[in-house]
């Protein structure tokens, strides 16, 4: 049984409820064989996601982050409904992906990194042509969104080619455009900029942000290029062990992580470390040339209008942290 089998797509009107994805205790057990000798295996119990809840709200832009082997994609798969989930409770558009993922199907779209859901031997136009089938979206809805798509994922010129003959990062475009066809409330996306180079990971967030902007999709997003994270997403959830470490604004990333700002001083001469400024600290100097790291959280006003009274200023300027950094101490502390 396919999504073509229930009712016809259109924009799907909110029912109402702010929540579109909830989840509470949801926990993933895997059980696996490993090895108790040369002859004898022993049978283990696997957590690969340990009672984690959490809400997204309808049109969210949400960042789901976490080292290999944290959870990340079982509890997407959870979410999507191809892995049922040992124990919790999971709703998503208020349908329960385990029990009814044939309706859920018409309501999410789904880009699973580098596992494309084109067919390989057609060309780009004829995999959507055949999405267009088993979605039933409506002929001139599917040429309304297709042309939004092709011109602003720049996929003009490839809707002739067969996806076997894509580079990956053409590939990754095609697979957003054919999650977008039949117009999903949520989109979920694994690595949407891999292997794309800069002025193609820019169109990409671009038509991203539109989306959202515009038809208010809710988009849960797993990335490890985190500046995809900085651009796209106001809210971040951390993952690791299968545990749900932080759930915030990106901006709270910082105080979690006890990240710092620098404070870049150009002086008119080269002076000793400037030592005599509460709450910051001297890291390096070069020449006429000194850097202050300060809690990323601190207002650097201070510091500046400091500087400027007792020393012979030139130019400075402020770094903010390099949030990969953040998320590595972050996952240092748990």
């Amino acid at each position: 049984m396919t999504a073509s089998d229930t009712e016809a797509p259109g924009l799907t009107a909110p029912t109402g409820e702010s929540h579109c994805i909830e989840l509470e205790g949801l926990t993933k057990v895997f059980r696996v064989r490993r090895r108790a000798g040369r002859l004898r295996r022993e049978l283990h119990q696997v957590r690969a996601v340990d009672g984690i809840s959490f809400v997204v709200h309808r049109g969210e832009m949400v960042g789901f982050i976490g080292p290999n082997g944290a959870g990340k994609s079982t509890t997407v798969k959870m979410l999507t409904g191809i892995l049922t989930p040992t124990a919790g409770r999971l709703r998503v558009a208020g349908i329960d992906p385990g029990r009814d993922r044939t309706r859920l199907t018409r309501r999410v779209g789904v880009v699973f990194g580098q596992r494309t859901t084109l067919w390989w031997d057609l060309p780009l136009r004829d995999s959507y042509a055949l999405v267009r089938h088993i979605y039933r979206v409506p002929r001139e809805r599917f040429r309304e969104n297709l042309d939004r798509c092709v011109e602003l994922l720049d996929l003009g010129g490839l809707l002739d080619t067969p996806v076997r003959q894509l580079s990956l990062g053409q590939r990754m475009r095609g697979d957003i455009a054919a999650a977008l066809l039949h117009d999903p409330e949520v989109l979920y996306l694994d690595e949407p900029t891999i292997g794309l180079d800069v002025v193609s990971k820019a169109r990409v967030r671009r038509f991203l942000r539109e989306l959202n902007a515009e038809r208010g999709t809710t988009v849960l997003l797993t990335t490890h290029d985190l500046s995809d994270i900085e651009q796209l997403c106001q809210r971040v959830m951390v993952i690791d062990h299968g545990r749900l470490m932080y759930d915030g604004a990106l901006s709270g990333l910082h105080q979690v992580g006890s990240s710092e700002r620098t404070l870049v001083v150009d002086l008119e001469r080269e002076l000793p470390p400037i030592r005599d400024l509460p709450g910051a600290r001297t890291v390096r100097v070069e020449g006429p040339r000194q850097w202050l790291a300060f809690p990323a959280d601190a207002s650097a006003a201070p510091l500046v209008a400091r500087i400027a009274a007792d020393y012979p200023l030139v130019d400075l300027s402020v770094r903010e942290p390099d949030i990969e950094q953040v998320i590595a101490q972050l996952y240092g502390g748990s």
